[in-house]
């Protein structure tokens, strides 16, 4: 028995007993040769506590995070201003410890936190129910396909190549556990979804059609048009939002969208090297009953008193494993309540004057570059730029503490020279100024 593992060798035979296998190595001969590790790992001689502390710090000083540096990336994840109240209250040790409300009954302060999490969802997405969230963005997009093909039974998703390229590796890897197939359409010249090729992308097939708003380039998609065109046939139609721009765009829920994901990061929580954060995920109440995750719903008790419960979960753990959903077991509350606490911090008004604020600056800074746009369309706070010479800007950027923005070759080969620009309230005008002298020293320098 070892301390990790309560299997004793009298254990591990009585299993490999069960499942007719001879031994360990009987049981892993599947494993290609080549991948298996037939040595001891080369570990070197370990070291004194103090000596590890020393190596780890060592280690830890080599990242550099968006508080070290003037940050243009964004690409799904932005730099936005935390308020001190956040860490106030989602420090205090009522939400910290509980995990999940087995017992909602007694979880009168978790669920109260879900149901005004989930109101606040609602009003922004402008539909009429909203989960008390999800795992992230990419995952919210791949369970809102999922639920479609539950509900319609069809076996096509049609997606536009401006939804996020994390989402769309989801997509494509839930599409494939479920025989699904994925079809995606190109973006047009001005960085916008192909509405001509979308048309004719969607037929009778079609279980969902996935668009996101703005879309990864930062373009606001003409969602109407697109609208008319995915629900043609009767599709389910999912957008991906961004929810600090709904403050100043239309709700998805005022297009016809019938269900409304996306990445809350930007609610409230830090970049944190990546995470956590948490998505979050409405619908019309046609899908109430199919929904993934879990929703908390408001009553009274037997004296009249106000309360909360949990109203829905249909995740396999808690029904006939047939009839569930969805497997997710875990909300990320907590990710979620500091993202109910910056919405009630900004207020109604709030996100409107910080989305009118992200559209002037990000249009000041669309100016300054003087690069040419890949998307010259409506922007409000992203947007991609071609420059050549991209190597050398960024290089003379990294070295003044500049993060130009991201790459977009990455994801898109067909923009190898383009670079993404997000824009938020923390980019002040003497920032963009010098992302600005940057990008212009480098392109007076590249021969006509």
């Amino acid at each position: 028995m070892s301390r990790y593992t309560s299997a004793t060798d009298a254990d591990r035979r009585e299993m490999l007993d069960a499942i007719g296998v001879g031994s360990v190595e009987e049981l892993f001969r599947d494993i290609p040769e080549p991948v298996r590790q037939r040595e001891p790992i080369a570990l070197p001689d370990g070291m004194a506590e103090q000596d590890v502390y020393d190596h780890l710090r060592a280690l830890a000083a080599r990242n550099r995070d968006a508080e070290q540096e003037v940050t243009f990336a964004g690409g799904g994840m932005y730099d936005h201003y935390v308020p001190a109240l956040i860490d106030s209250i989602i420090g205090r040790s009522e939400f910290l410890t509980p995990y999940t409300p087995y017992q909602p009954e007694i979880s009168q302060g978790g669920l109260q936190v879900m149901f005004e999490f989930q109101t606040a969802i609602s009003e922004l997405t402008g539909l009429p129910v909203a989960n008390a969230s999800m795992y992230e963005g990419p995952s919210s997009v791949a369970s809102a396909a999922y639920m479609a093909r539950l509900d319609n039974r069809r076996s096509k998703f049609v997606v536009s190549r401006g939804v996020h390229p994390n989402s769309r590796e989801t997509l494509a890897t839930y599409a494939h556990a479920f025989g699904s197939t994925v079809v995606e359409v190109p973006l047009d010249g001005r960085g916008a979804t192909h509405l001509g090729a979308l048309a004719a992308a969607v037929d009778d097939d079609t279980s969902a059609v996935i668009l996101q708003q703005p879309n990864f380039l930062g373009t606001v998609e003409d969602l109407g048009s697109l609208a008319e065109a995915a629900k043609s046939t009767g599709a389910v139609l999912v957008c991906a939002v961004d929810p600090l721009t709904l403050g100043i765009l239309k709700p998805p829920g005022e297009f016809g969208v019938d269900v409304a994901v996306g990445e809350g990061q930007s609610l409230g929580n830090r970049l944190d090297f990546g995470g956590p954060s948490f998505g979050f995920f409405a619908a019309t109440e046609k899908f109430l009953r199919r929904m993934p995750g879990r929703i908390a719903g408001e009553t009274v008790d037997v004296d009249g008193k106000r309360g909360f419960v949990l109203t829905l979960q249909t995740r396999e753990q808690h029904i006939r494993r047939e009839k569930a959903t969805h497997n997710i077991c875990t909300a990320q509350a907590l990710n979620a309540l500091a993202g109910v606490i910056y919405l009630s911090w900004l207020g109604k008004r709030g996100v409107v004057e910080l989305g009118e604020l992200m559209l002037r600056r990000t249009a000041y800074a669309r100016e300054a570059l003087g690069a040419e746009l890949v998307n010259p369309g409506p922007v409000v706070r992203e947007f991609a730029i071609r420059v050549p010479n991209l190597d050398e800007v960024c290089e003379r950027a990294r070295a003044q503490g500049i993060n130009p923005g991201h790459r977009l070759r990455y994801y898109y080969p067909e923009y190898e020279d383009c670079l993404l620009v997000a824009i938020t309230e923390r980019r002040t005008r003497k920032d963009i100024d010098r992302l600005a002298a940057v990008v212009r020293g480098v392109r007076e320098e590249v021969p006509a």
